[in-house]
């Protein structure tokens, strides 16, 4: 069974954040089977982008990244307070403990900076946010390559521009957790392809 860990923080995106949840949920139900998610955060209850409450399977403590063959990571809005968690030492340790253990790390939109705050995106291809340019200059910043394209793939981290690449995100993680045919079996039966 390949176990990913979606790891939230507070002010996430809950369609980036749903798309891990479904894809994987859709494997395990109508794929392979061989595949489960559960969520992280700081804290037990995280608030998402636009004030919604998500009761987490586990805090950041009790998490040992040798269970878990990846991590996901939702972006989410500055407004709500994302950075707080998403820069918090106890997060950048959970990404960087997986990153040491060469576990797929797949983030969407701005899920790139907390990624790319813990250094492992140092010289590395990357992306972000691309409708404000704040928001790629930072990750520019941190020592990323910035790559204009809506999904940069670089060693085993995964990183996007927007919400709209959040769908080929999931299904690229599905894709290297389990097979690129199970993962357009999966994008089928989910009506995202013919």
């Amino acid at each position: 069974m390949k176990k990913v860990l979606l790891l939230l923080a507070e002010g996430f995106e809950m369609y980036e954040a749903s798309v891990f949840i479904d894809v994987i949920g859709w494997n395990l139900a109508s794929g392979n089977g061989q595949t489960e998610l559960f969520t992280c955060g700081l804290k037990k209850q995280v608030r998402s982008t636009f004030n919604q409450t998500v009761v987490v399977d586990f805090i950041v403590d009790e998490v040992n990244p040798d269970e878990f063959d990846a991590l996901a990571i939702p972006g989410g809005f500055e407004e709500y307070h994302f950075y707080d968690d998403g820069y918090h030492p106890r997060f950048s340790e959970i990404i960087s403990s997986f990153y040491q253990r060469k576990k797929i790390i797949a983030s969407i939109c701005t899920g790139a900076l907390p990624v790319a705050k813990t250094g492992i995106l140092a010289g590395k291809k990357g992306t972000t946010y691309n409708q404000n340019p704040l928001r790629q200059e930072a990750l520019k910043g941190m020592g990323v390559d910035v790559v204009h394209e809506p999904i940069v793939l670089d060693g085993n981290v995964i990183t996007s521009w927007n919400p709209s690449t959040a769908m080929n995100v999931a299904f690229l993680l599905l894709e290297k957790l389990t097979t690129k045919e199970n993962a357009c079996l999966i994008k089928k039966k989910m009506g995202f392809s013919d």
